[in-house]
């Protein structure tokens, strides 16, 4: 099934150089304190993608990772922010901040007005993964500081600078493993090689999130420096949790695997249940909503679900589940979710208070070092019939014409019609058989037609049915709305068109009730998608979650495997029908999305 995407931007080198200067200069000037230490955070992240970029379009150019005068330049730099990020972690926040006077010489020597490549860090945006987990990972290694520290891109280039910085190692080199996603390798040139083979008898730290279904990223760079003569036992794994390697991988990767010493401090260890209180999450969110009358409730991985009446929970897909937390005050409960480090959570923030001051969605209490904090609403579930009321339809209208026209414009757009239709294909034929996938080739034969009417925005593309709250009488909000758009998928920001043909499948709208909401968003925003691309996107949206459902049961657990196959026949019949020509299916197919 094709689920996942690759999202990158396009960031020029000069600018990106000039925003770190100048973001620094500031830093030096807030306020000790959490709200500091952030932005020094954020700070090492944008320098990460600077370096990341710069390193792969060295890559792309040369055919090979290698040294060179920008490498060494970034690779420093991004030492000096990590010593900044640890000293501030390391002391509770306090004391000035004093920048290295090569900081600016390094920033000078990368202010070539290049187009760079960047890839978010998921592990950063959607995992609640911390640098300053591989700090104290780093600093309980017991690791020597003649280490050779290697990171893999993208996410392990701030990483591993983390983890040199922690044991005082050199600058860490970054590779960027290649090829297929289960069987990645590197390509490395010879001076570089040279670099990194210096002393076979020294200890090499290799450093990224995951491991994956594979775990060949870690796996390829031990494989390499093994058939370079490095002994296995001088290998010592940083990745981003305490599990094994995912089901693709292989037995000399397994065996290696569980014989090194794999270094992780998760981020329960570090914000949970940490042993400097400085440092917990719910004395931060105590500043920002008032004390708290117990310990912080976990609610992630479909937990949440037991504050909903009933029995009939909807189902849950843990790959893409946030870390979330309830906080209990005086005033009510609060809800506590990781919305990503440095960037990505402030974005979410803003996106946050808008959607709350327009009254679509709870309101907001801040940012919390990655954590976003959100009044958690007493409220009921949305009955099915209420889906296909009036009033639902024009307040449905109401809030994607405001997604449209008011939050800030997608940074990225996300996959392209072409690629939308190959999804649809690929995913049709493995569930369907080739035939139908046939069938559906032939529908989708002029689709690149609608490219010059297609206007990509900041979608919600998570319209499911219980993704909505009655409060009250009449109040109608919508959870879950602030980064869907961003996720690790391959989806992304789509003309709004994508979210009325979400809308239409998960609401069971008849053709009539279709249009009315096509005119309450036009109504709002004085455009409207166009008919016939309604219809390729209806079907592209119910190939994507019929293949989101069913690829989720490889990592579910025992219980929650029948709500994830009774998700996925549902999409699977309304699908069929759409190649078929039934645009009317939907409004007879009354089956519930999911069973207890």
């Amino acid at each position: 099934m094709l689920v996942y995407g690759d999202a990158k931007r396009l960031e020029r080198a000069d600018m990106l150089c000039a925003e770190i200067a100048s973001r620094l200069q500031a830093a030096q000037h807030l306020p000790a304190g959490i709200e500091r230490h952030t932005e020094l955070v954020a700070i090492l992240l944008r320098a990460g993608e600077l370096v990341q970029g710069l390193a792969d379009l060295e890559l792309a150019q040369m055919g090979a990772d290698e040294i060179s005068a920008s490498r060494q330049t970034g690779e420093c730099l991004l030492l000096d922010l990590a010593g900044l990020v640890a000293r501030s972690w390391r002391q509770g926040f306090a004391g000035p901040v004093v920048v290295p006077a090569r900081v600016a010489r390094s920033l000078a020597n990368s202010q070539a007005p290049l187009s760079l490549s960047i890839r978010e860090p998921e592990g950063y945006a959607f995992y609640a993964l911390y640098p300053e987990s591989y700090l104290e990972a780093a600093a309980g290694s017991g690791l020597p500081a003649d280490t050779v520290v290697i990171g893999l891109r993208s996410i392990g280039t701030t990483l591993s600078a983390i983890v040199a910085a922690s044991i005082g190692a050199a600058p860490p080199v970054t590779l960027r493993p290649i090829g297929d996603p289960f069987q990645r390798r590197l390509a490395v040139a010879p001076q570089l090689a040279e670099r990194l083979l210096r002393d076979r008898a020294a200890n090499f730290a290799i450093v990224d999130e995951g491991p994956g279904l594979s775990g060949s990223s870690f796996g390829c760079v031990a494989d390499w420096l093994e058939d370079h003569g490095v002994s296995g036992r001088r290998f010592h794994f940083f990745p981003g949790h305490k599990g094994g390697l995912g089901p693709q991988s292989c037995g000399r990767h397994r065996e290696r695997w569980a014989a090194r010493p794999r270094n992780v401090i998760d981020v329960d260890d570090l914000l949970i249940r940490p042993s400097n209180s400085a440092r917990h999450l719910a004395d931060w969110i105590a500043h920002l909503v008032g004390p708290l009358e117990k310990p912080l409730e976990d609610v992630s991985a479909g937990l949440w679900r037991k504050t909903l009446p009933g029995d009939r929970w909807p189902p849950v897909d843990g790959r893409f589940e946030r870390r979330k937390f309830l906080a209990h005050t005086a005033d009510g409960p609060w809800l506590v979710k990781f919305a990503g480090l440095g960037d990505a959570g402030q974005r979410k923030l803003v996106k946050a208070r808008l959607l709350a001051d327009a009254g679509f969605t709870p309101p907001v209490a801040g940012l919390c070092h990655g954590f976003l904090v959100q009044k958690w609403v007493s409220a009921r579930l949305m009955a099915p019939p209420e889906f296909r009321r009036p009033a639902f339809i024009a307040h449905l209208g109401r809030y994607l014409s405001f997604r449209a026209r008011s939050l800030p414009p997608p940074a990225a757009q996300g996959a392209s019609m072409a690629k939308l239709c190959e999804m649809a294909m690929i995913n049709t034929e493995e569930a369907l058989g080739r035939a139908a996938a046939s069938r559906l080739k032939t529908r989708f034969g002029d689709a690149e037609r609608y490219n010059s009417t297609i206007l990509p925005v900041d979608t919600d593309n998570r319209l499911h049915r219980w993704e909505w709250l009655v409060e009250g009488e009449r109040h109608i909000l919508k959870t879950d709305a602030l980064d869907h758009s961003s996720a690790h998928d391959l989806i992304g920001c789509q003309d709004i068109g994508w979210d009325i043909a979400g809308a239409s499948i998960e609401f069971d709208l008849t053709r009539e009730e279709r249009a009315e909401l096509r005119a309450a968003v036009s109504e709002g925003w004085s455009r409207g998608p166009n008919a016939g691309l309604m219809e390729l996107l209806e079907i592209c949206y119910l190939a994507f979650q019929l293949g989101l459902w069913m690829s989720a049961k490889s990592a579910a657990a025992p219980g929650e495997v029948p709500r994830l196959e009774a998700a996925a026949a549902r999409y699977a019949r309304l699908l069929r029908r759409r190649i078929d020509g039934d645009y009317d299916g939907v409004a007879a197919d009354r089956t519930p999305p999911y069973r207890p």
